[in-house]
């Protein structure tokens, strides 16, 4: 079993941030393969299905923690150990400052980069031996966030509300994420990460 985990926040007071772009992909990947409606489990929205590839379904659970983003791992962790899905099994979806908006990376381990939720899940399984599929967002260029205290300028950009156009230019890193995510179903780790960390 895979277990997918997208990053968020919960409530409709953060439901259009960047911040959840990991909510968002997930949707789109229950979306694509008809998962079933999501249930409350272990402090989580949960919902399970299978996701097709030619060597045969790959039974998957998708979780979107309900436990505001800074503390993700309390409820991956729960359900890591319920279902006995070593962390090698965990993807975790992702929005990422340092990478450019409409660029996405695929990693397994390696450092944080000060994201709390990421921080959160490796100190709860003890381990960083789970992928990551990391969406772009960049850093905030808007004249409003030209504040002394960076951590406080990116939390406003994180957490302010996208327009319109700006949801639209996340689409295709919506769909490129849930790609991703099937094709590390399907390929593994490193043909997926040859496939999907190119420019482009």
């Amino acid at each position: 079993m895979l277990l997918i985990a997208g990053l968020g926040n919960p409530g409709q007071d953060y439901a259009k941030n960047r911040h959840n772009i990991g909510f968002m992909a997930v949707d789109e990947i229950a979306r694509r393969w008809g998962f079933q409606p999501a249930r409350s489990r272990f402090r989580s929205f949960a919902s399970e299905g299978a996701i097709d590839t030619p060597q045969g379904p790959v039974r998957t659970l998708i979780l979107k923690p309900q436990t505001f983003y800074n503390l993700s791992g309390e409820c991956v962790a729960d359900l890591l150990g319920y279902f006995k899905i070593p962390p090698s099994r965990l993807i975790v979806v992702h929005d990422e400052l340092d990478i450019e908006a409409g660029r996405l990376l695929i990693k397994q381990g390696g450092g944080d980069a000060g994201n709390r939720g990421v921080r959160s899940i490796a100190e709860a399984l003890n381990s960083t031996d789970f992928i990551r599929v990391r969406i772009g967002i960049g850093r905030p260029a808007d004249p409003r966030d030209n504040k002394e205290d960076d951590n406080e300028a990116n939390k406003d950009y994180l957490l302010r509300p996208m327009t319109s156009a700006e949801r639209q230019t996340f689409e295709s890193s919506l769909d490129r994420a849930a790609s991703a995510v099937e094709a590390l179903a399907e390929l593994g780790l490193e043909r997926a990460m040859n496939r999907y960390n190119q420019r482009g």
